[in-house]
């Protein structure tokens, strides 16, 4: 058997099986697919493709499945991620542009991901070692209650109401923010709680204890932005996938509920030379995702950040990691400076 024709039998295969979920023999594939031999040759290339663990026969009828191995060949042989139709990419373009709040965007984001490819969407916030205070805005609610506003040059808002310990007018709350502000624009989140002290002290004495109260309620909201966080969406789509997790989609809910686990193997995956990278089966180093795949990439100015769809191993790669890689450019030009 050639390599090219190897090849060639396994990605009708795989092709055919990803379509039908029906496991795929030799007949229906020389009607199918023009491989140019016989219907015996090919029963001896599904032979052979067998012996090497690239395909397997689910049960005792003539039909073959994929193996993890014959996917991960099958991913592999695509050179080139195809690009997305001009639809395609009005229509994610459409959906993501219009909103500089980042909360909407990475909803906005998962919500067509997982309607592109109906699979599970996950994204990570990004990383915000590096991000600094683009604003800061204090709100009075009543004397004692200050809405405080945190915002990061990334586009995240954080807010939090905070008790200042002591009776605030608008033009001494103005005052207190406008000393903030002026000090603080441009910090680093990870310089911040130093700062926020300093800031805080430098307040006449009638005021420092508000001011004390707004730096720590400034501090919190600070440590908040920098937890690592994920939004998904199309959890449904798993439901109406049952039938390709034979053995329980239960641990597959579960890696998703626990984010940590989640979180942990987007982090790890390397980026792949083609932009997108797939993690088949037990490829996967959490057990409870050795029926799925996850194809993911990173996004934002250093792409440390991942976005990515999590499905079963029987999933059309091509279009999911076009897919993949349209949405997450176009996330990275919206995130961008």
């Amino acid at each position: 058997m050639s390599e090219p024709r190897k090849l060639e039998v396994l990605r009708a295969i795989v092709e055919d099986y990803v379509h039908s979920r029906e496991p795929v023999g030799s007949k229906a594939l020389v009607e199918r697919h023009h491989l140019g031999v016989s219907s015996a040759t090919i029963r001896n290339d599904m032979a052979a493709l067998e012996d090497e663990g690239l395909i397997t026969a689910p049960h005792t009828s003539a039909g073959r499945i994929p193996t993890d191995k014959g996917y991960r060949l099958f991913v592999d042989q695509i050179s080139a991620v195809k690009p997305l139709s001009p639809a395609e990419r009005r229509a994610i373009q459409a959906l993501l542009e219009g909103s500089d709040d980042l909360d909407d965007v990475l909803d906005r984001t998962v919500r067509l991901l997982a309607q592109l490819t109906n699979q599970v969407a996950v994204v990570q916030y990004p990383l915000l070692s590096r991000a600094r205070v683009r604003h800061i805005e204090f709100v009075l609610l009543a004397p004692r209650k200050v809405l405080t506003v945190l915002i990061v040059d990334s586009g995240k808002v954080e807010q939090r109401v905070i008790d200042v310990g002591q009776d605030l007018g608008d033009e001494a709350l103005a005052e207190i923010r406008s000393l903030f502000l002026s000090r603080l624009s441009g910090t680093p989140l990870s310089l911040l709680p130093q700062s926020l002290q300093a800031v805080a002290d430098s307040c006449p004495p009638v005021r420092r204890t508000a001011a004390r109260a707004l730096a720590r309620g400034l501090e919190s909201l600070a440590a908040s932005s920098r937890e690592e966080r994920m939004v998904m969406a199309g959890t449904a789509n798993l439901a109406r996938s049952n039938v390709d997790f034979p053995l329980s989609i239960g641990p597959v809910l579960e890696a998703l509920e626990e984010q940590v686990v989640m979180l942990r193997l987007l982090s790890d995956m390397a980026q792949d030379p083609r932009g997108v990278t797939v993690s088949i089966g037990r490829e996967n180093p959490y057990d409870g995702l050795s029926e799925a795949s996850v194809v993911a990439t990173g996004y934002g100015p250093d792409a440390t950040a991942k976005v990515g769809v999590l499905g079963p191993t029987r999933m059309d790669y091509p279009t999911t990691m076009a897919a993949v890689r349209a949405v997450a450019r176009y996330l990275s030009r919206i995130l961008g400076p």
